[in-house]
C-alpha cells in the first residue's frame, strides 16, 4: 500500500486534496482525521504539518508526498522531487532598507533574517556570499525595523508587506517554488500510478476538446491552426466535402483559436471540458 503524505492544513492543502479527489482517491471528511485508508487505490494517507513531509518522506517513512519545493529545499532531507503539480507558486527574494542594497554583494558579513536558513543558507553558499542567517518562524519583515537583521529573505508577491516595512527588493531570485510531488530515493511501488493521474488532472485543467466541422479542402489549414497534443482526429460526415474534427487545445488559447477557425471556414465549434486524461 502506498504511504502517502498530505498538508494538514495551509496554503496547500485544499488544492492538494482537490486534486488527489479528481485523480479518484478518497479524502477525509473530517479535519480531525490525521490518516485515511483507500483500500480501492491500494493508498494510504497521512495529514502532516507541510514543513514535516519532506523529512517524513526523506527518512523512508513515508513513501511519497505533497509539499512546497521551498520547504523540500529547507528541509535537507533525502526526498526528490518527482514532479511540478502547478499550484501554490511562490517568489523568493532578498529585501532591505530602501537605498541601502544593490547587489547580493552588499550583504556579505551582515545579518539576513529568513524562516528559510537551509534554503537561503545553501544559496548564499553556492554564491559565495558569508552572512549570518538569524532564523524566524513568520512576519520576518518587522525583523529589520527593529533591529533583528540588516536584510531579509522570504516569498514576495506583489511586495506591499515589505514596502510598508520601508524594505525593497533587490538581488537574485533565490527560488521560484510551486508545490511539488516528492518521493524517497527509491520510487515506491504504485508511485507511477499516482503520478500519472495527478498528471491527468493537470492535463484536464490545461486542455479542454474543441470539435467543429469543417470543408475538407480547408483540413490542413485548420490542422496548422489548432494541431492539439499529438494530431487532430478527423471522421467523414454524410456529405462528402465536409468533416468533423476533434481535437485538444489549450485552455488559455481556446477562444483565440475558435475565432481563427470560424474565420478560416470552420462551423459548429463547441468546446468540452475534459475531466481526467491519461497521455
Amino acid at each position: 500500500m502506498l504511504r502517502i503524505a498530505v498538508p494538514n492544513k495551509g496554503a496547500l492543502a485544499d488544492t492538494a486534496a482537490q486534486m488527489l479527489g479528481e485523480a479518484g482517491y478518497r479524502l477525509r471528511r473530517d479535519p480531525k482525521e490525521l490518516t485515511v485508508s483507500d483500500p480501492r487505490n491500494d493508498a494510504e494517507f497521512f495529514y502532516l504539518r507541510p514543513r514535516d513531509i519532506a523529512t517524513y518522506v526523506g527518512s523512508g517513512a513515508l513513501d511519497v508526498g505533497i509539499t512546497g519545493r521551498d520547504l523540500l529545499l529547507d528541509s535537507g532531507s533525502a526526498a526528490v522531487e518527482v514532479a511540478a503539480l502547478d499550484f501554490a507558486s511562490s517568489t523568493f527574494r532578498f529585501a532591505g532598507p530602501a537605498g541601502r542594497f544593490a547587489h547580493l554583494e552588499d550583504l556579505r558579513g551582515l545579518q539576513v533574517a529568513t524562516s528559510y536558513t537551509g534554503l537561503v543558507g545553501a544559496f548564499l553558499e553556492r554564491e559565495g556570499v558569508d552572512v549570518s542567517l538569524v532564523h524566524l518562524d513568520g512576519a520576518v519583515e518587522t525583523a529589520v525595523r527593529l533591529g533583528v537583521a540588516d536584510a531579509v529573505a522570504d516569498v514576495v508577491e506583489t511586495g506591499t508587506t515589505l514596502r510598508a516595512q520601508g524594505l525593497e527588493i533587490f538581488g537574485p531570485v533565490i527560488l521560484e517554488s510551486t508545490a511539488v510531488l516528492i518521493s524517497g530515493a527509491a520510487r515506491a511501488e504504485g508511485l507511477d500510478v499516482l503520478e500519472r493521474r495527478l498528471n491527468g488532472v493537470l492535463v484536464a485543467r490545461r486542455w479542454v476538446m474543441v470539435d467543429y466541422d469543417v470543408p475538407r479542402d480547408l483540413l490542413d489549414e485548420a490542422a496548422a491552426l489548432a494541431p492539439g497534443y499529438e494530431s487532430p482526429t478527423v471522421t467523414p460526415l454524410h456529405d462528402p466535402e465536409w468533416a468533423a474534427v476533434r481535437v485538444l487545445v489549450k485552455r488559455t488559447e481556446m477562444n483565440l483559436i475558435m475565432d481563427r477557425l470560424y474565420a478560416l471556414g470552420a462551423r459548429a465549434i463547441f468546446v468540452t471540458p475534459i475531466h481526467a486524461a491519461r497521455l
